[in-house]
């Protein structure tokens, strides 16, 4: 179901889109951005809990800065230097984080731009963008689709499609912060997460990785066992005070598409399973968060929402020993991340 959702400092006409299946389970989306905006869920009573963080307005999603519910690309993620080499020829990015490094794609976010409607359906949108050639600095058009479903198994799909007409880099993401208490329920770092993953990619103070990749093994990094996120994200631990807690890029285990991380809410009793074919995911425990003014009323403090970014490996065009973020002109970039809920 579509519903007028304002219009732009440029005048466009921006909607979102109600995606429902039969057992409850809601995502509201929109055009602007390609973003999440609401994700309603049934708890352990029956009453549905939107449990994702957003905004009130369009306005406040123009304006916004903490990446909600958001489509990111070209790279998600950081790189470090904000530039990098193909096929021999240097290319500059926007140095949007600390100066010196480019974060996210840059200041031109995908997730700040109107993205055209190919298809829609009570369960199913797919938006789509051309990036052209230069975009954020990066070689090549790029033709790019996301699509969001909702399916009867309680699971929300987003798949990426992309096929740049030139070598280019592609590690697209959804930045969406989850609070499975519901969005404007306080903090989020008593939730019990598990992810598959005997190591993470160390970093440096910018949280640039290194390419040392470090077993998780007797360090609060380990989720193989199920643990409350606040549990050990005041450590002694070098990793986590340079990052004001967790946003580190996990070494995910196994290959395809597998099940890699779930959270859960012992208040809702919502358990969300998270899916993807890629070889990393950045767990984020919302440390930059600072009294963001959210939809409903809500103000979003540090570690009200977690996220689970799946994707290659930060500044992997600069590690020879990851996996590389390249797609070749005229191949096909797919991925497919799934947010299951239980």
């Amino acid at each position: 179901m579509k519903k007028e959702f304002g219009a732009t400092k440029n005048g466009e006409k921006a909607s979102c889109y109600v995606l429902k299946n039969s057992k409850g389970m809601e995502a509201v989306v929109s055009d602007f951005g390609a973003s999440l905006l609401k994700l309603y869920v049934p708890d352990k009573d029956g009453k549905t809990q939107d449990v994702v963080l957003g905004y009130e307005t369009l306005e406040d999603y123009e304006n916004g800065g903490d990446s909600l519910g958001a489509t990111v690309g070209r790279v998600a993620n950081r790189i470090g230097m904000a530039e990098f080499e193909l096929n021999g020829k240097k290319y500059e990015l926007t140095k949007n984080d600390n100066g010196k490094n480019t974060l996210h794609g840059g200041i031109d976010f995908y997730n700040k731009r109107m993205w055209d409607v190919k298809e829609e359906d009570d369960t199913h949108v797919v938006f789509a963008l051309v990036s052209p050639d230069g975009d954020q600095g990066f070689p090549g058009e790029v033709k790019i689709e996301v699509s969001y479903t909702i399916t009867e198994e309680n699971e929300l799909k987003i798949h990426y499609h992309a096929i740049p007409d030139q070598d280019t880099l592609l590690n697209m993401t959804n930045h969406s912060y989850f609070n499975l208490s519901g969005h404007a329920s306080g903090t989020a770092w008593n939730a019990k997460v598990w992810i598959d993953a005997d190591a993470f990619t160390e970093t440096d103070a910018e949280l640039i990785p290194t390419g040392t990749v470090v077993p998780v093994e007797g360090t609060p990094m380990d989720f193989r066992k199920e643990k409350v996120v606040e549990k050990e994200i005041g450590a002694d631990y070098t990793p986590l005070k340079l990052a004001g807690g967790y946003d580190h890029n996990w070494v995910l285990n196994g290959k395809g598409f597998r099940k890699a991380a779930s959270a859960e809410s012992e208040e809702t009793g919502i358990k969300m399973e998270v899916y993807t074919d890629l070889p990393g995911m950045q767990f984020y425990s919302g440390n930059f968060l600072a009294g963001s003014k959210g939809k409903e009323g809500a103000v979003y403090e540090k570690g009200y929402g977690i996220c689970f970014e799946t994707q290659y490996f930060p500044d992997a065009i600069h590690k020879e020993n990851f996996e590389s973020p390249i797609t070749k002109a005229g191949e096909v970039y797919d991925t497919t991340t799934v947010y299951k809920f239980c």
